[in-house]
């Protein structure tokens, strides 16, 4: 009696997985995961099946349709203008920040310079080893050369808002 109940049962259960197919996963950026290839296909592309693995799908909003629901009377391939003074007081804003950042690079590289300057030829106590004295000496030659290259960058990014 029971095996009556069952059989039923197992057969629709193989149905839904023949119906479902072979699910592949296929490489390459972006990686591809479909039931939509054949065996030689999948084989072809250098796909392997997935099984006894659930696959779940997100499908997300495609942003142009989001921008043209954002602006639907802008024409399409459009800018939007923003005025001059909203746009002279984005510039102040960014070179006022921008300013604030090379003063904190400047002072991060005049404290890197004079840490390197007094450690020239000074041993810590920890550095018996001649190799540790060298590996500290490279390291604040590194920060000091990478402090200066904040600031030289900083500066560039200034010279390139309008005056």
């Amino acid at each position: 009696m029971l095996n009556r109940l069952l059989a039923p049962l197992l057969v629709v259960a193989s149905l839904g997985a023949q119906a479902q197919g072979a699910v592949y996963r296929c490489p390459g950026p972006p990686v591809l995961y479909t039931d939509a290839l054949s065996a030689k296909e999948a084989s072809d592309k250098g796909c392997r099946t997935i099984e006894g693995t659930p696959i779940t799908v997100v499908q997300t909003t495609k942003p142009r349709a989001a921008a043209a629901a954002a602006a639907p009377d802008t024409p399409r391939g459009a800018e939007s203008r923003v005025d001059a003074g909203q746009q002279r007081v984005r510039d102040d804003e960014r070179r006022r920040v921008l300013q604030t950042e090379l003063r904190q690079a400047e002072e991060r590289l005049a404290n890197a310079q004079k840490e390197l300057t007094s450690a020239q030829g000074e041993r810590r106590g920890d550095e018996r080893n001649y190799q540790k004295f060298l590996d500290r000496q490279n390291e604040l030659k590194d920060n000091v050369a990478r402090y200066e290259a904040d600031v030289q960058a900083l500066k560039r990014e200034i010279g390139k808002l309008p005056s």
